[in-house]
């Protein structure tokens, strides 16, 4: 297997390596999503990246990280009220070419959002392009907490996001 090809990882093709993602929550409802890619659209905005989960199982996942941790995040007898709550709901996460007007937008049209730096990296679409970069990852010590990724066609690279759990030292590995 051939080692990936040099990428600059902090400038590709004029897109950055340290993304700003915003995680949404949407009605899980026919037309949610149309109505916000349609806001995004309308204003110039454009979609890089998108992940869509049932709410349900990022409820699940706060749950088990309750154990791990020293503050508790929701007591045991309001975990069924609010896994049964969280099903009406989809967890969004979406890459946006301009990030900061996708915030004003959702800003002013009263959307409940949350941000995160996060490292896009655009990848030959072979085998084994995603292995050596997640190695190394693992070979620095760093964490993946969720990636997700797209492929355009079978000649295109792919873009793949990474939410690490350290991301200076994910963005540092990629610098060297």
């Amino acid at each position: 297997m051939e080692p990936a090809q040099v990428i600059d990882y902090t400038n590709l093709g004029g897109m950055k390596m340290v993304r700003t993602e915003i995680s949404l929550f949407l009605n899980n409802a026919p037309g949610e999503l149309g109505k916000l890619s349609a806001l995004l659209s309308a204003n110039g905005v454009n979609i890089d990246a998108l992940m869509i989960q049932d709410a349900s199982s990022y409820v699940q996942e706060l749950f088990k990280a309750r154990g791990k941790s020293i503050k508790k995040l929701a007591s045991v007898a309001n975990y069924h009220s609010m896994r049964q709550d969280s099903a009406e709901f989809a967890l969004i996460r979406i890459l946006a070419d301009n990030s900061d007007a996708a915030i004003d937008l959702l800003s002013k049209n009263d959307y409940v959002f949350d941000i995160m730096p996060v490292i896009a990296i655009e990848l030959e679409n072979r085998p084994g392009a995603l292995a050596d970069v997640t190695e190394r990852f693992g070979k620095e010590g760093i964490n993946i907490n969720y990636v997700y990724g797209s492929v355009f066609s079978a000649d295109q690279n792919c873009l793949f996001v990474f939410s690490p759990e350290d991301i200076d030292q994910a963005a540092r590995i990629f610098n060297q």
